[in-house]
């Protein structure tokens, strides 16, 4: 299955830099705690759809990029 990028330009950016800030603070914030764990995951997700720029939830909802 070859997947076209659904994510435009700018918003991978941000995606980038929402995920590191994410994971910061998760794994700095709430130290040794499950939802900081949780939220350094979520982070790094976010981070792999801005750096890939397909994200499977955009694809569902219909999302294609210009």
């Amino acid at each position: 299955m070859i997947y076209q990028t659904n994510l435009p330009g700018w918003e991978r950016g941000v995606r980038l830099f929402a995920g590191a800030a994410m994971i910061a603070c998760g794994l700095i914030g709430p130290r040794g705690l499950p939802v900081g764990y949780l939220l350094a995951c979520f982070g790094v997700v976010t981070a792999i759809t801005g750096f890939v720029g397909f994200c499977p939830a955009c694809a569902l909802a219909g999302r294609r990029s210009r």
